[in-house]
C-alpha cells in the first residue's frame, strides 16, 4: 500500500477569473444568469401593475404614468432584452444538452445570435407595441 505523505500535498488552485481572457461565450454564460435574475424584478414590475389594476383608477393611473416615465420605458426594454436574451441562450443550452454546437467557434456564432436576437426582438416589439392603429 501506498503511504500518505506526513503534511499532505498541496491542493491545486483553481484559475483566479483575472487569469481567464474574456471571450463572447462567458459573456453569453454571466449575462444568462443577470437576465434570470433581472427577469425576477420582472415579475416584481408585473405583480405591482396587477396590485394597482385591483386598487383602483387612481393607483393604476400613477402606476402606468412611472412605467411611462422615460426611467420606466428604459426598464422596460432592458427587461424586453432579457426576457429574449433568456429565452435565445435558453434554446441554446437545451441544444448543447442534445450534444449540438458545443464546438468552440459554434459556440461563439450561437452565443452572437443570441445577443442580436434579444436586441433585434426588443426593437421589434417595441416598434409593434408604438404603432398606431390596429395590426394589420
Amino acid at each position: 500500500m501506498a503511504e500518505a505523505s506526513p503534511g499532505g500535498r498541496a491542493r491545486p488552485l483553481s484559475p483566479h477569473i483575472w487569469i481567464w481572457r474574456w471571450h463572447v461565450t462567458m459573456t453569453a454564460s454571466i449575462l444568462h444568469r443577470a437576465t434570470g435574475a433581472a427577469l425576477y424584478g420582472g415579475t416584481l414590475i408585473l405583480a405591482g401593475w396587477a396590485v394597482a389594476l385591483a386598487s383602483g383608477a387612481e393607483a393604476y393611473g400613477r402606476y402606468v404614468a412611472l412605467l411611462s416615465s422615460i426611467p420606466g420605458r428604459v426598464v422596460l426594454f432592458v427587461l424586453m432584452v432579457s426576457v429574449f436574451f433568456h429565452l435565445a441562450n435558453g434554446v441554446r443550452h437545451l441544444a448543447w444538452d442534445m450534444g449540438w454546437g458545443l464546438a468552440p467557434p459554434t459556440a461563439d456564432r450561437t452565443a452572437w445570435a443570441a445577443f442580436v436576437f434579444a436586441i433585434v426582438a426588443a426593437a421589434g416589439a417595441w416598434f409593434l407595441v408604438a404603432m398606431p392603429g390596429p395590426l394589420p
